[in-house]
């Protein structure tokens, strides 16, 4: 690429974050963000990249959808022998981050990853708009298939084979809840000068602390 990328820049202008508008509970203002970033961001403000690390030791990291964001914890959907199912089996630590350019806000999550309750899942897919249960079905993620047309054939047949029928949730998929240990509030100032406010879990509290940008 012969394009000059050190020209690719903005001054971030938004609100401070300061520790005393902050509160003492992260999920409090996780939520407050979100609201946020559901009115302002009309493009996927669920947004967010999740990694894991896999056997060799290797991150990898993809964008999923938050659906769900209770006491639990922050839950998210797939199938369980996908790669990242197959990492979570050997390594259940995972971080996400969501980033809303619109309002210069990143939020970094990091903590263990647990499958949720069975009729949590059943429950969420039989939400799920028709087309997207038959994907959940015909794709076997994750791995190597020969070509798209091979994709759409495998659709079509289970398109048939329930025709006229409830589409039943397949039992190698379902949901993920990470129990956050970690969160940080990042929000963009002028000059580069950001504010980082991290909440670190100690014996059941939330420990605020301010990071250099």
């Amino acid at each position: 690429m012969n394009r000059d990328l050190h020209s690719i820049r903005r001054d971030y202008q938004f609100d401070d974050l300061l520790e005393e508008h902050v509160g003492h509970d992260p999920l409090t203002l996780f939520d407050n963000w979100l609201e946020k970033a559901i009115d302002s961001c009309p493009d996927d403000p669920t947004a967010m990249v999740l990694s894991t690390v896999g056997s060799d030791g290797w991150p990898h990291s993809r964008v999923v959808l938050l659906k769900q964001r209770n006491d639990a914890g922050f839950s998210f959907f797939t199938n369980y022998d996908s790669e990242k199912g197959q990492q979570l089996a050997l390594n259940n630590k995972a971080s996400m981050t969501f980033f809303w350019p619109a309002l210069s806000r990143q939020i970094r999550i990091e903590g263990h990853v647990e499958k949720v309750a069975r009729h949590i899942s059943e429950t969420y897919f039989a939400s799920r708009p028709r087309g997207s249960q038959l994907a959940a079905r015909t794709s076997k993620q994750s791995t190597v298939i020969a070509n798209r047309d091979a994709l759409q054939t495998a659709f079509n047949e289970e398109e048939q084979a329930f025709n006229g029928q409830d589409v039943p949730c397949p039992e190698n998929w379902g949901g993920y809840v990470l129990k956050p240990k970690f969160i940080e509030f990042w929000q963009g100032r002028p000059s580069r000068l950001h504010d980082r406010i991290c909440f670190t879990q100690q014996d059941n509290n939330w420990i605020i602390t301010r990071k250099a940008p």
